[in-house]
């Protein structure tokens, strides 16, 4: 039997940090996040939830975690639809939990299963524990147990995905040490279930591909994007994205939008055509661009 279709919003990478902090790349992450809200009240449907899919904070403090909270119950107080987060390798669980959540701030994973309207969304946490920042990302075990657990009763609807770092390489082979190291224990553990769509983000331009059949789709950021079409430079756009998302008879669809603007450069790191940095001119990238 058809069912109606249930819509949604798909946003990643807002980088968001508490105000009073110097601004990343020289932009208000917190107005660009506005303005995707803006442009979401523009449509002609209305989605049933938000999902942001990781690198909530760029710094990753308690404060910048409550800063985002309050931004996003104002901003969806008109809509009447939740709004589920899960972490990217910007993001810090501990002061997460006790910013965002309200809770005591530890430190193990955090990952959830939701049903809206009988589309289960189940949202993993990649983020690799260390000193120093991991920019690829990994599924533990404990996650994969669970995971096939929770997948051994289908939903009604089916069963969406949500992960910061992408599951497939991208058409350009671009940031491919910037995937998820063990995607093979991934696609073990959703073969033959109702998984039907993965989103992610982490790489900060549009990238949509076929996971073992499953639609996977990486997701323009919020905060900025990188122009991957260049050979000998990744440029750094003031541009933000979102994806509008479908659910009907079982099958995930989503529609890349972004926001209209000057879409300008604001920082280019020039590399060589495998991506790497140029050996004769080596250029370091700030921290504070990192992505």
């Amino acid at each position: 039997m058809s069912q109606d279709n249930l819509y949604f919003i798909h946003m990643t990478d807002t980088h968001i940090k508490a105000p009073g902090q110097k601004n990343l790349l020289n932009l208000d992450m917190t107005a660009k996040l506005r303005a995707v809200f803006a442009q979401v009240k523009t449509l002609s449907v209305k989605p049933a939830f938000f999902v942001i899919s990781g690198d909530l904070a760029h710094e990753g403090d308690t404060a910048d975690y409550q800063h985002l909270r309050a931004v996003l119950d104002e901003e969806t107080a008109d809509f009447n639809a939740p709004v589920f987060v899960a972490l990217g390798n910007h993001d810090h669980r501990g002061p997460f939990r006790e910013g965002y959540l309200g809770q005591t701030p530890e430190e193990t994973a955090y990952y959830f299963e939701q049903t809206i309207d009988g589309l289960r969304l189940i949202v993993l946490d990649t983020e690799i524990s260390s000193e120093g920042e991991k920019v690829e990302g990994r599924l533990d075990a404990e996650q994969l147990t669970w995971l096939k657990s929770v997948l051994a009763t289908p939903a009604e609807r089916g069963t969406i995905l949500v992960l910061h770092h992408p599951a497939l390489p991208n058409a350009l082979r671009l940031l491919d040490d910037h995937l998820l190291t063990n995607p093979d224990d991934l696609a073990e553990a959703i073969r033959d279930t109702d998984v039907i769509g993965l989103l992610s983000g982490h790489i900060h331009f549009s990238s949509v591909g076929s996971f073992h059949g499953v639609p996977s789709a990486a997701l323009a950021g919020v905060a900025f994007n990188l122009d991957p079409t260049t050979a000998t430079s990744m440029r750094f756009m003031d541009s933000s994205g979102f994806n509008l998302g479908m659910v009907r008879d079982h099958h995930m669809i989503v529609q890349p939008m972004m926001l209209p603007g000057e879409h300008r450069e604001v920082f280019r790191w020039e590399v060589d055509s495998a991506l790497k940095p140029v050996a004769e001119q080596p250029v370091a990238i700030p921290d504070e661009l990192q992505a």
